[in-house]
């Protein structure tokens, strides 16, 4: 097969470590027909001739490469986010594995939702808060004692899975009304800063330091109900409407 996949997944690597790196992933990314490559902040900028000359040819994902400057700009017209991790999180989100994750992505594809999966940087791979903004988290099972993939090959992976997948496996359909659409993670960061800037106003973040945690566990139970954009402006209106209070307060 020569020909891209127009509707696959984003592979968003955050803050790449080497070109060489960027550039193998672009290689194994076309070798599925997977063309949609985003950099957050890679270490060493871009454009980069390292990267050109580790994909090997796989030039159609290297000339449409976009930079970020913060995973959340890099998310924001996504639907659906995946974050690789091999390491537990204590954080309270679905667990997926390749084959699992991309049956998801397809699935998500034909009800109009766009996916993304986040790899982190070689050293130390995701932060907290990265996977913070994911609606999942992607595993893969390998031996216990050695579980460390390097970049490209965990981007191969993936990419395989979604290649060999048929189109016609997925598990259910989610009906969506004709008058709205899936939330993008824009309209869902929005709501999250909405929410967490009246609570501050209201005090409910009484320990700080505990803050950061107590974000975290709001943006992942909001995450898991899947909202469309029209249920986000709904739920937002709702946040505005108790903030001012009854009439004669």
């Amino acid at each position: 097969m020569t020909a891209s996949n127009t509707h696959s997944f984003a592979v968003i690597l955050v803050e790449p470590q080497l070109g060489e790196n960027i550039g193998m992933c672009a290689r194994a990314m076309w070798n599925c027909g997977v063309t949609d490559l985003r950099l957050v902040n890679p270490r060493d900028g871009w454009p980069s001739d390292s990267a050109r000359a580790a994909a090997s040819g796989a030039d159609v994902v290297i000339d449409q490469v976009r930079v970020f400057t913060s995973t959340e700009e890099a998310i924001a017209d996504l639907n659906f986010v995946l974050a690789t991790t091999a390491r537990s999180r204590d954080m309270t989100k679905p667990v997926f594995t390749p084959a699992a994750a991309v049956g998801e992505m397809k699935r998500r594809t034909r009800d109009a939702h766009r996916s993304g999966v986040l790899f982190g940087k070689e050293a130390w791979g995701l932060n907290n808060d990265d996977v913070t903004l994911a609606d999942a988290v992607l595993t893969v099972p390998l031996n216990p004692a050695f579980t460390s993939l390097n970049l490209a090959q965990a981007v191969l992976l993936l990419s395989y899975e979604w290649f060999n997948l048929d189109d016609e496996t997925t598990a259910h359909e989610l009906r969506i009304p004709s008058d709205t659409r899936p939330a993008n993670k824009q309209e869902l960061t929005m709501l999250f800063e909405h929410l967490e800037r009246e609570l501050d106003k209201a005090n409910f973040f009484m320990v700080s330091e505990k803050r950061p945690t107590t974000v975290r566990k709001l943006r992942n139970m909001l995450s898991r109900a899947d909202m469309t954009e029209q249920e986000v402006r709904m739920f937002r209106g709702i946040i505005s409407t108790l903030c001012r209070g009854k009439p004669g307060d």
